[in-house]
């Protein structure tokens, strides 16, 4: 029998389902891959208050030195989250020869390759596969199961809580701040939503998912990025009566030397596959040469979704054999690719302006977005009182985000508009 001693760091949602997921799959490891999981210690600093139940032989500790020095433990669990002191857990696991697993984002994201790269030194290796899509395989799909592929895009919906509260505003009919709030009853959202509702989340997974694909380590600082706070039920009304579903995708794309890398609010057809995908689901839609197009979808939020993604890593390790090279370990980025700047992506669009209800309006705003040679390809304005500002909704042709943003603020300042304009890209994934 192969023992494998474990210490885990992090005993919060996903720690404490990653133990009982251990314990439930536990005969079925030791008859299929002839090994046992043994949980030698468990850290987290609010451990005493959290009094986990059912541990025994397992040491308690607060602090996390007591892992990395325990020359016993072969594989720590980093599940704390956040860039500090997990990037030192990481490095000093490794640096001690111990093997690490971790389902943090935005570590792997921001020094990735870092890691990669000392774990390559130290002979070790650094699993990751809850860090996207808790524990749908999409790394392992990637740097695995389409090796073979060259890849030209991808589009994600890769967070949860935003994938939620949109299904719940256009199914239900419920605000923002009402969808926000069942969510973070049921768990799906933290206290402080912002990191997701921002799409700051997405911007952590998409740099890993940019880089697995393309070889293009990119800051995420520089990774374009809007949220979902600003989306009304006015939009989701419009979208839905075009054949639209607005949903926050992160995108990559690559064309000869050029990168984009994007997360914003996208109306997509019905039709396409990732319309369907609601509730807390995650799914990356993947174009790849010579196979085509691929759909991962899954829970992506939620204790057991990630804990299964901790779990396949496991595994991986052990049937792999300790010697092996992981695939997803990739120490150095290609060379020659340059990120494009939003301004220059071109993209169609939905707009929505707030305008008084008067002659001559449309002509104005037409009148600008024709003077920064952006071509409208329907306009819709419904019947209102006059006394009251209505919507008017513009789907653009194909145009830069520059010559959009130029208008827009030309247009904004106009004072029969009464509110910021509203834009929203669109996508053609077929």
């Amino acid at each position: 029998m192969n023992k494998i001693n474990l210490g885990l760091i992090g005993y919060g949602v996903v720690g404490s389902g990653l133990v009982k997921l251990l314990a439930k799959r536990k005969s079925y490891i030791k008859n299929k891959f002839n090994a046992e999981f043994v949980l030698k210690t468990l850290c987290d600093r609010s451990i005493e208050a959290k009094n986990p139940q059912g541990l025994l032989g397992t040491a308690l500790t607060t602090k996390y030195q007591d892992i990395l020095d325990d020359p016993q433990i072969h594989i720590v669990i980093e599940l704390i989250g956040g860039m500090n002191p997990a990037r030192e857990i990481v490095r000093g696991a490794l640096s001690k020869g111990k093997h690490v697993v971790t389902a943090n984002k935005e570590l792997i994201a921001n020094n990735g390759i870092e890691l990669f790269q000392l774990a390559k030194e130290k002979k070790c290796r650094l699993y990751y596969e809850s860090s996207v899509g808790a524990g749908v395989p999409v790394i392992k799909t990637i740097t695995e199961g389409l090796a073979g592929n060259k890849f030209s895009s991808i589009y994600g919906i890769i967070n949860g809580t935003c994938n939620f509260i949109l299904s719940e505003m256009t199914q239900n009919n419920v605000s923002f701040n009402q969808a926000l709030e069942e969510a973070q009853k049921r768990g799906f959202a933290e206290s402080d939503p912002s990191l997701d509702v921002n799409g700051i989340d997405s911007v952590h997974k998409l740099a890993i998912l940019t880089y697995l694909a393309f070889g293009k380590a990119i800051n995420v600082k520089d990774i374009y990025r809007e949220g979902i706070t600003h989306i009304s039920h006015d939009d989701i009304e419009y979208a839905t009566s075009l054949n639209l579903a607005i949903k926050l995708l992160a995108i990559a794309k690559k064309e000869e030397k050029k990168i984009e890398a994007r997360v914003h609010p996208t109306l997509i057809s019905k039709d396409h596959p990732l319309a369907s995908i609601n509730s807390i689901y995650n799914a990356v839609y993947i174009k790849a040469d010579p196979l085509g197009n691929i759909l991962l979808s899954g829970e992506g939020a939620g204790q057991m979704s990630a804990a299964s993604g901790v779990v396949s890593d496991l595994i991986n390790f052990v049937a792999s054999g300790q010697d092996a090279t992981l695939a997803c370990n990739i120490y150095s980025e290609a060379t020659g690719l340059e990120l494009q700047p939003i301004d220059q992506v071109n993209t169609k669009f939905y707009l929505r302006f707030m305008v008084i209800d008067k002659p001559g309006v449309l002509s104005i705003i037409t009148g600008i977005l024709g003077k920064n040679n952006i071509g409208i390809n329907s306009v819709t304005q419904r019947a209102h009182n006059r006394m009251a500002a209505v919507p008017v909704i513009m789907l653009t042709d194909y145009t830069s985000g520059h010559m959009l943003r130029l208008a827009l603020d030309e247009i904004n300042q106009l004072q029969v508009v009464k509110s910021k304009p509203v834009a929203i890209r669109m996508e053609k994934l077929w």
